[in-house]
């Protein structure tokens, strides 16, 4: 393997790392030897390769072909000649459309770019513009157009008239996909790959944040609710064994040592009975953070077999239990959020969050749900929209509870930021930072209690 290749693999590997995928020391040495092994001739297996090398999961695709295009893209240039002729080009796209031919559409994608992507003039300043090429070129265009030529082949056998728009409009997509990654593999090449992989390479599911996450992203997220609710249900279970040893009972342990002449060769443990503890979770609901919440809960209602009791309480302004909701719909997580805001009352005069009174209504209509067995959970961005953020009521739940924590989904830098009460409620209860799933499921198996 060349210095140049050594190094691309390199940077590879430290570019997956750095958005969440887990590759060891084995897996890098194993993909290095299948990249010497089916060399760089054929891109296509040369990908699928080093992917069952290195991927741990389905979830993690999606980053790595980003990052793969980046450090292992097609040619450069336009291989094809003159790519100034846009109408010829879409003639030709239309034939490569309509035949679903795979490698001419990616040899298309670096012609279009290189003739109608290109932007600026100074040479440290120019660049390349995948949204610009796309809108010169306009492949969605083209519909009707690919359409008429499959019939004409007889290409449309066993499509009805809207499946063969679908898969038209499947393949212009894939176009566009691979025209948004030669742009920004020509942007790498001047700004430099590591940087680019850095700063535009789309994290994976349970790296994005929740409070920018598309529908798209949230229905990923939720497919991931079992396979973690399985890890931290485990680890909790290994806590609660070792938990359940005891600790050293020095006085006990003391007393038996003068038999050895005062050497304690024999530990002895002062036993605790095991006690499953009780959760309570208070989740504003309220549009801004709803993704948060809703994968909490459902995250929450994956490990109810490790709490004697869990209670569920949702919120805007007014508070309402809403546990039976999460059981009844557990097969169901996609529409948890519908449910909750349809049959729960959230909301009273107006539809805007109001932790004060929120608080205030759940210490008075439901207090009992919280004792020293309980450990409380508070999910929202503490968002008061400048009404009172009745800290009593606050201080009130942490001293009936075990034990109290907030998970906040906004950065730590804009907390106290407008009409952010964080820093009030963090002087009662411990605030931690909950901006995506990798750190809820590192908070949840840290803070759940034994």
């Amino acid at each position: 393997m060349s210095a140049d290749v050594a190094d691309r693999m390199v940077g590879f590997v430290a570019a997956l790392r750095a958005h969440g995928v887990r590759v060891g020391t084995g897996e890098s040495v194993d993909a290095a030897e299948a990249a010497v092994a089916l060399g760089f001739a054929d891109r296509g297996l040369l990908r699928e390769g080093l992917a069952a090398t290195l991927l741990h999961s389905t979830d993690q695709r999606r980053v790595f072909d980003t990052v793969f295009d980046l450090y292992f893209p097609y040619g450069v240039g336009a291989p094809l000649g003159e790519s100034g002729d846009r109408d010829d080009l879409r003639d030709r796209l239309a034939t490569a459309l309509a035949a679903d031919d795979e490698a001419m559409l990616s040899r298309l994608a670096i012609e279009a770019v290189d003739g109608l992507g290109g932007y600026g003039s100074s040479p440290g300043a120019d660049g390349w513009s995948s949204h610009q090429t796309l809108e010169r070129l306009r492949p969605q265009t083209l519909l009707a157009r690919v359409r008429d030529e499959l019939r004409a082949r007889g290409g449309d056998i066993g499509f009805t008239d809207r499946l063969l728009e679908d898969e038209i409009r499947r393949r212009i997509e894939a176009f566009r996909t691979l025209v948004a990654g030669e742009a920004r593999r020509r942007v790498a090449e001047r700004q430099g790959r590591d940087e680019i992989a850095r700063r535009a390479v789309a994290p994976t599911a349970d790296r994005v944040d929740f409070l920018y996450a598309g529908q798209d992203r949230l229905a990923e997220l939720r497919r991931t609710v079992q396979p973690l609710a399985r890890k931290l249900a485990t680890r909790m279970a290994a806590r609660r064994r070792r938990a359940s040893r005891g600790t050293i009972d020095l006085r006990r342990t003391l007393r038996g040592s003068l038999s050895t002449g005062g050497v304690p060769m024999r530990p002895v443990l002062r036993r605790r009975r095991p006690v499953r503890p009780e959760l309570v979770l208070l989740c504003d609901v309220s549009g801004s953070v709803s993704g948060f919440s809703d994968f909490t809960m459902l995250l929450v209602q994956a490990l109810h077999d490790q709490f004697s009791k869990v209670r569920v309480f949702a919120f805007v302004n007014r508070i309402d239990e809403v546990t039976g909701l999460l059981r009844h719909g557990a097969a169901d997580p996609a529409g948890l959020g519908a449910r909750v805001q349809a049959e729960a009352q959230l909301t009273g005069y107006h539809g805007s969050s109001d932790y004060g009174v929120a608080l205030g209504e759940f210490v008075q209509r439901y207090g009992g749900a919280v004792g020293p067995r309980s450990t409380v959970f508070v999910l929202g961005d503490a968002r008061t929209n400048m009404s009172d953020p009745n800290l009593a009521a606050l201080r009130q739940i942490a001293e009936q509870a075990r034990h109290t924590h907030w998970l906040n989904p906004e950065p730590r830098a804009q907390w106290g930021t407008g009409d952010s009460a964080a820093p009030e409620y963090a002087e009662l209860v411990a605030m931690h930072e909950c901006r995506n799933a990798h750190q809820l499921g590192v908070l949840v198996g840290r803070l759940l209690p034994v």
